[in-house]
């Protein structure tokens, strides 16, 4: 047919006849391996698609080319039967190479580790090759080099680039007991660390594990597409078979029937359906893992995007779990000065009140002078020497035992802590109180953009905490958040989930991923916050590198954003075989 539409005659010799048929041979067994195999495992799992179509079509054409070989009145359709393979083929390389690049992110994962590590040894350093590191070594990480194990730093101080691995764009700062991750860039400082995680056991090793459990695990809308792929394969072999018998009816050669029924097959092939929902998912999942979302369980991530309520945890998950100074009241003194004396008197305390004092003074980059003459005062606070002048730190028995009381000012501070269920400590400066500081587990920063956000999109946002109702209402009150659950036992919380399922509504549960595990199964979406690298954490079906819960609505817009590809994929790969 090739001959006829190009007008070109091939040369005669002896044997030239056999040349099609033994070309087309080579390529239908070579190059029709693929989908001859594809189609044998459709049919074993009952699931006949696009592979058992092309299989068919390419079978038949090469049966009917044997037939007419052997004697059959027809024409041979060799070149048709090559043509079709390698068009397809073509296809299906396409196919698989837009998946590969779409999971190219996994490969650049893997190639963020070193090939060799500096191992500190009694005599000096040796480069060694990664796979011969193993727990307990201690390796130099020189500035600008990257990690190369999982470790902890024993020696040392620097800024570490953690944006490949946690999606943070800001360097990290570590110091000695910090753990630092495999594949980060240390950016300045030399860092001695000893190795805790090689091969396998590492962070990198288990995102890339998530990232491909993810890929591989299945969501509606494949189950869509499969679906569609079998009726839309069983129409094609319908229309085929009535093809056959209306051109056969119609008195017309056999090879014109067989042309028109391989054409059939092919033109009803749902090949696109095979590309529409893999590429989004290696495109959707990889994306999230670039920015910190690696996500177990695609039906997860796939349902995000119908819910109505989100559930945090408070503690740890909209604060930050530990204590810090949420605010000062002062009568002349400058707030900042009362809060470096106070860090300064702390300095020597072990006290939970005193290191929140001393890192709030850290975070503030204020500059801590020294103390001398320190003494705790049991059951009261501590007293020592600043700048020359005796200052005590303490809560309300301090006063007490001083007989001292605190300006109106300071006082009715102190009583609007009380009443958001927070601390008072106050800054004595002999006997005259002159600042009191609320003590109180803070509030992320992140999570008012975080409630914000979710509103926006129209999702009730809910508390849930262990905490008394006066603690938690603060906290509420200050994000914005819709209903709260105070003083509810870990037990309670996946009862507290069932409750809201229970009246209509789609939640997504957000936790520590070990407390909060039961509820986080029993929503509809578990998401697992505050998990840092340790992706070994089972529940939850998506898992928050960072602690942030700016991440939660970025899940939720990742979630429609695939499902709008997947759906205009599924239309456009259908949409001309159903015309057809």
């Amino acid at each position: 047919m090739l001959a006829e539409l190009t007008a070109y005659q091939p040369p005669h010799f002896a044997g030239s006849e056999w040349i099609a048929p033994l070309f087309g041979t080579l390529v239908f067994i070579y190059g029709g391996r693929v989908f001859l195999q594809g189609a044998w495992g459709e049919l074993r799992a009952r699931q006949p698609g696009m592979m058992t179509l092309i299989a068919l079509a390419i079978t038949v054409a090469f049966v009917f080319s044997i037939a007419v070989l052997l004697g059959f009145p027809g024409m041979p359709l060799w070149e048709e039967l090559a043509t079709l393979i390698t068009i397809m083929l073509l296809g299906h390389w396409l196919e698989m190479r837009s998946i590969e690049q779409a999971s190219g992110a996994l490969d650049a994962l893997a190639k963020l580790l070193p090939a060799t590590a500096t191992r500190v040894t009694a005599s000096g350093t040796e480069d060694v090759p990664l796979e011969t590191l193993q727990e307990g070594d201690i390796v130099l990480v020189r500035p600008g080099a990257q990690v190369p194990a999982d470790g902890t730093v024993i020696e040392g101080e620097g800024s570490v680039n953690e944006s490949m691995i946690t999606g943070e764009s800001r360097p990290v700062h570590k110091r000695v007991d910090d753990e630092v991750i495999g594949g980060t860039v240390n950016g300045n400082g030399s860092l001695r660390v000893r190795v805790t995680g090689t091969g396998d056991a590492t962070a990198l090793a288990g995102i890339m594990r998530l990232v491909s459990e993810a890929q591989s695990s299945r969501s509606r809308a494949q189950a869509l597409a499969d679906r569609a792929a079998f009726w839309l394969t069983i129409i094609a072999v319908l229309a085929a078979i009535l093809t056959f018998l209306a051109w056969s009816l119609a008195g017309a050669a056999p090879g014109f029937t067989i042309e028109r029924v391989v054409t059939v097959l092919v033109i009803a092939c749902p090949h696109a359906l095979g590309l529409a929902i893999p590429l989004v998912v290696a495109i959707s999942t990889t994306l999230g893992a670039r920015g910190g979302l690696l996500v177990r369980d695609r039906r997860g991530l796939e349902e995000a995007r119908n819910l109505d309520a989100v559930v945090f945890d408070k503690t740890g998950t909209l604060t930050l779990g530990e204590h810090r100074v949420i605010e000062i009241a002062t009568d002349e003194l400058d707030q900042d000065e009362a809060l470096r004396v106070a860090a300064a008197v702390e300095s020597d305390s072990e006290h939970p009140v005193a290191r929140a004092i001393l890192t709030s003074a850290m975070e503030r980059e204020l500059a801590v002078p020294g103390s001398q003459d320190f003494r705790a005062l049991p059951g009261h606070g501590v007293e020592a020497q600043v700048d020359g002048r005796t200052w005590r730190v303490g809560g309300p028995n301090l006063l007490r035992q001083l007989g001292v009381a605190p300006p109106p000012l300071i006082a009715d501070a102190a009583d609007r802590f009380a009443e958001r269920g927070q601390s008072s400590v106050y800054l004595i400066d002999d006997t005259e109180v002159r600042a009191v500081f609320a003590i109180a587990d803070q509030v992320r920063p992140e999570s008012i953009e975080a409630v914000r956000r979710l509103h926006g999109e129209g999702i009730e946002v809910v508390m849930l905490t262990g905490d008394s109702r006066t603690v938690a209402a603060s906290v509420a009150e200050q994000l914005g958040i819709d209903t709260v659950y105070a003083e509810v036992l870990p037990e309670e919380k996946a009862d507290r989930i069932r409750e809201l399922q229970s009246s209509g509504k789609r939640v997504a549960m957000v936790g520590d991923g070990v407390n909060d595990a039961p509820a986080l199964v029993a929503a509809d979406v578990g998401i697992a916050i505050g998990a840092g690298t340790d992706v070994a954490v089972e529940a939850g079906d998506v898992v928050l590198v960072r602690s942030d819960p700016r991440d939660v609505p970025r899940i939720i817009e990742l979630s429609k954003a695939s499902y709008r590809k997947m759906v205009q994929n599924l239309w456009w790969a259908a949409g001309y075989n159903i015309v057809a």
